[in-house]
């Protein structure tokens, strides 16, 4: 089985994670570009200039989601990816002042902030920082 198709097989659990941790990026990615209204929670969590942080994390986003999704430098995406969502945790924090996801709280950003860092410590135990 070639490398690539290795990335892919489902009936590896962790490619799933893996795969999965990129795959919730577009749609906030997504937001970025085409939803007038994701300005407002760069301006509400105090990012200044906003529209700058705003098209910046979209732009991350898209790096993480391809490294996540095709297995391309996973320990640094991974990682990069906790990092970012940790940030977005923070700034939902700001913005709500609440943890429950199911009410606009940071649960969720700090749910997936720590399935990437365990994607991330994964690809480093299998193969080094660079895997």
């Amino acid at each position: 089985m070639s490398s690539l198709a290795a990335n892919f097989n489902l009936f590896d659990e962790y490619n799933i994670l893996r795969m999965i941790c990129g795959l919730f990026l577009i749609p906030h990615l997504y937001a970025k570009f085409y939803v007038p209204a994701a300005l407002g929670f760069f301006v509400a969590a105090g990012f200044k200039p906003p529209k700058f942080w705003m098209y910046l994390a979209g732009v991350i986003e898209f790096f993480l989601a391809i490294g996540l999704i095709f297995g391309i430098f996973v320990t640094i995406s991974g990682a990069v990816a906790a990092v970012h969502l940790a940030v977005a945790a923070v700034g939902v924090y700001r913005v709500t002042g609440k943890y429950l996801w199911n009410i606009g709280g940071y649960e969720f950003c700090l749910f997936w902030a720590i399935c990437c860092w365990v994607v991330a410590m994964h690809a480093y135990y299998a193969g080094g920082i660079w895997n």
